[in-house]
């Protein structure tokens, strides 16, 4: 019978800088045939349903740059229940596995895509509608300009470029943030 292998885990968003999850080793890598686009509206973690934010999704097209974990044979079951307890919350991301480039070679990594039909799909939103709800949504998890604020610092910090992140966080970063309101306080608090 042969041994257990580790896992691998392809991170684009939000597990880029909080994984929450033991690992041996992270590298750059890049998935073919996708990329990072704010196309998930979000409820729950970065919004309510009144004042919708908006996440990161994987989206057709294109490629995305982001980091691969990897994972201990040991740790790789309690890591797939922590990843499906975590990014399946509402089903909006469809769970795979995908071929990431790193600097050794190609790894069949876990990784998390946006479900087209979906009704939390955002289609088509502009940048300036991107800015504005990013600017002003929070949920149970904290404000949607700090998901994305952490997200481009993170990324900054491993050299992983991506314009249209850099543009969004300046954008949204220039505008004052709300004072949190009763309802996002008492989600904070508890």
């Amino acid at each position: 019978m042969a041994a257990a292998a580790d896992g691998w885990v392809f991170a684009y968003g939000s597990l880029i800088w909080k994984p929450g999850f033991p690992f041996l080793e992270a590298l750059p890598a890049t998935l073919h045939g996708y990329h990072r686009a704010f196309c998930i509206y979000s409820f729950h973690y970065r919004g309510t349903p009144e004042r919708r934010g908006l996440v990161l999704g994987l989206a057709r097209g294109g490629s995305c740059r982001g980091m691969a974990f990897r994972v201990a044979a040991s740790d790789w079951p309690a890591t797939l229940d922590y990843l499906r307890e975590r990014e399946l919350v509402t089903n909006v991301y469809k769970e795979r596995v995908v071929p990431v480039r790193t600097g050794q070679g190609v790894v069949p990594a876990v990784t998390y895509f946006a479900d087209p039909a979906h009704e939390q799909y955002a289609h088509g939103l502009g940048f300036d509608e991107q800015v504005r709800m990013i600017a002003g949504a929070a949920g149970i998890a904290g404000r949607n300009r700090d998901y994305l604020a952490a997200t481009v610092q993170e990324m900054e910090r491993l050299g992983l470029g991506d314009g249209l992140l850099h543009r969004l966080n300046r954008a949204v970063q220039a505008i004052p943030a709300p004072p949190l309101g009763e309802h996002d306080i008492a989600r904070h608090a508890g």
